[in-house]
């Protein structure tokens, strides 16, 4: 079972204010009201026409501060939206310097890995103190340890990029910039039920997903893929009846094989085998279930 960790490039946006908690609330798909001093929820932010701008990691540090993580590289981008919808707001909105240590565990429980990053960070004087956030992954144990002197807990392998890619993949987590783009609906990639509060009322991008959700359909599902040859890649075309019904957005190799994940068209039953063009020939893709999204 694998267990270590790894750095992980993760961007944080502070937002503080009088009306910070009112006004993220519009802003975010999930319920903030019930999030109390120090506890963490997962969110999207939505374009107007519901569509994914970004997965974020909402931490609550007090009534009127919050700091939204995401994956590394995306924070530029999710600092520019909320400010275009911050009018005659009493907020403000800056990125937060911060490092991002992934710990994950396929051999521990999630309340004994955060236990132990706990004491990895209580070890740090409290001015500098890194934060201990729920990370995991489907069925692997996580938590990300944010700050700017976050360091790993002694006794675990580091994983390497490599290694926590692996990891990821077969987890069965989506990422901004491979599985998540603003191409997305959150029902597209399973988010829905981990990100969206269906009961909390208006917020930006509503629309699209609450419908979808009522009464709709999504025409594609994110899809953990296999293949016993190790040439799937990022960007291949999956084939079914001659037709193009997916397409890879990550892939590693596995042992002598490959493993990735895809959108594939609602159509392609979990269990069924499409095709890929490996560029020397075919190769079989078996099609199944995601472990999980993040958690």
């Amino acid at each position: 079972m694998t267990e270590g960790w790894a750095l992980r490039p993760r961007d944080v946006v502070e937002v503080t204010g009088s009306d910070a908690p009112v006004w993220l609330q519009g802003q975010l798909s999930q319920d903030l009201d019930p999030v109390a001093d120090g506890e963490t929820v997962w969110s999207l932010v939505l374009q107007p026409q519901g569509k994914l701008d970004a997965l974020v990691r909402v931490t609550r540090v007090s009534a009127e501060r919050f700091l939204l993580d995401l994956d590394g590289g995306w924070g530029d981008a999710l600092l520019q939206r909320l400010l275009r919808f911050k009018l005659r707001v009493k907020a403000e909105v800056a990125p937060l310097a911060s490092t991002c240590v992934a710990v994950r565990s396929e051999a521990m429980t999630s309340e004994e890995l955060h236990r132990r990053a706990g004491e990895a960070a209580s070890a740090v004087p409290e001015s500098v103190r890194p934060r201990v956030l729920p990370a995991s992954w489907g069925g692997v144990a996580g938590v990300d340890l944010m700050g700017e002197d976050a360091s790993a807990p002694t006794g675990l392998p580091d994983l390497g990029p490599g290694g926590l890619e692996a990891l990821r993949i077969r987890a069965g987590e989506p990422v901004m910039g491979a599985e998540l783009d603003g191409s997305v609906i959150a029902q597209e990639a399973g988010l829905a039920g981990l990100a969206v509060s269906f009961t909390k009322g208006c917020f930006t991008g509503q629309e699209l997903v609450a419908r979808i959700d009522t009464r709709g359909h999504v025409n594609r599902h994110l899809r953990h893929l296999r293949a016993s040859d190790p040439s799937l890649e990022v960007g291949m075309e999956l084939e079914a009846g001659g037709k193009v019904v997916g397409r890879v957005t990550s892939a590693v190799p596995d042992g002598s094989g490959s493993i990735g994940l895809g959108y594939v068209r609602r159509e392609i039953d979990e269990g069924e085998a499409v095709s890929g063009d490996a560029g020397s020939g075919a190769i079989e893709v078996s099609v199944g279930a995601l472990a999980g999204g993040p958690r």
